[in-house]
């Protein structure tokens, strides 16, 4: 296994082209600009079309992260998607999203971790990579949470909203030359005693509803806080890394003062964390990857720079990933 390194050979994203700003919103909840912006960071999010489902959203990102790495469908081995909105309670989305880009016969299905979604499918397809299972794989967030917000809530309508963000993860020989490349290490964890604070108040086998989302803001920010920072802390040391090292941190986008809270905490410079809450709000599990596709597209995020990602979602369910891009 350790002859393998699993990096990331494309990026790529989607956002819807319908634009709710807090402006319109304001219109019909009881809110404005001035206490979203303080209280959350966000300025505007994407909101899915009524005939969009995640699994479009995910085809479009899949697609620009397939052209970056140079790669075609019949070349992907795996394909995991990260959502907690997903187009049919079965089969998996992901196997919707193979249909549509064309994909060969290949091993296809979700995970369910809410906003640390992402980071949990990072690391499983790592592990069919390290194990020579497969070459290729597609790992995706992607959310349509727009379709089960209560917009009648402003404590939670106005945090979210939708789109999707691919990598393509890929084996290489580790080169001879410089420090190991793609993965270095990454940091899982759960705790089901506090899933009442961040939740869907519907499933098909307790209410036969999607339900809506419900959150206690306070206990969020707490536990994000802490969690996020501390996975951090665990991954930077799995892989002996000094957090100093880190050339950028890419966190969830939940809320600019959780990651502000997190960068204080981490002693980490806010010139090295990559922001998009101001234009994307929270994407949920497609918020990291989001985030590192603006990051790499407008220059900032460079091959060979040292990446942390981390999240914190519903569950309560956590992690990390240090990745040398």
């Amino acid at each position: 296994m350790s002859e393998i390194e699993t990096i990331i050979s494309g990026v790529g994203s989607y956002l819807p082209e319908r634009i709710l700003t807090n402006a319109e919103l304001a219109k019909t909840v009881d809110t404005s600009d001035e206490w979203i912006r303080s209280r959350s960071g966000i300025a505007q999010r994407h909101l899915a079309a009524d005939g969009q489902a995640t699994s479009d959203l995910a085809r479009e990102a899949a697609w620009a992260a397939l052209g970056q790495a140079g790669l075609k469908p019949k070349d992907i081995g795996l394909i995991i998607v990260a959502t907690v909105t997903p187009d049919k309670t079965f089969p998996s989305t992901a196997v919707y999203v193979q249909e549509k880009l064309g994909t060969p016969p290949c091993i296809a299905f979700d995970v369910s971790a809410a906003c640390a979604g992402f980071i949990y499918a990072l690391n499983i397809a790592h592990g069919f990579i390290a194990s020579g299972q497969v070459k290729h794989a597609l790992v995706i967030g992607a959310e349509k949470l727009s379709c089960f917000l209560d917009w009648n809530d402003r404590g939670t309508c106005v945090l979210f909203g939708d789109g999707a963000g691919a990598v393509v993860l890929s084996a290489e020989t580790p080169s001879v030359a410089g420090p190991k490349r793609g993965m270095l290490a990454t940091y899982l964890s759960a705790d089901g005693r506090l899933a009442p604070h961040l939740y869907a108040d519907g499933g098909p086998s307790t209410t036969g509803t999607v339900g809506l989302v419900k959150m206690n803001g306070k206990e969020v920010f707490r536990n994000a806080v802490e969690e996020i920072s501390g996975a951090v802390f665990e991954v930077t040391e799995r892989a002996e890394v000094s957090r100093h090292e880190i050339d950028w941190f890419v966190p969830h986008q939940a809320n600019i003062r959780i990651i502000q809270s997190c960068a204080k905490k981490l002693e980490l410079c806010e010139s090295k964390i990559i922001v998009t809450i101001d234009k994307h709000a929270n994407t949920s599990s497609a918020s990291i990857p989001l985030a590192l596709d603006a990051g790499i597209r407008d220059g900032r995020i460079k091959r060979g720079e040292l990446l942390v990602f981390a999240a914190l979602g519903g569950g309560l369910a956590w992690g990390s990933a240090l990745i040398r891009y």
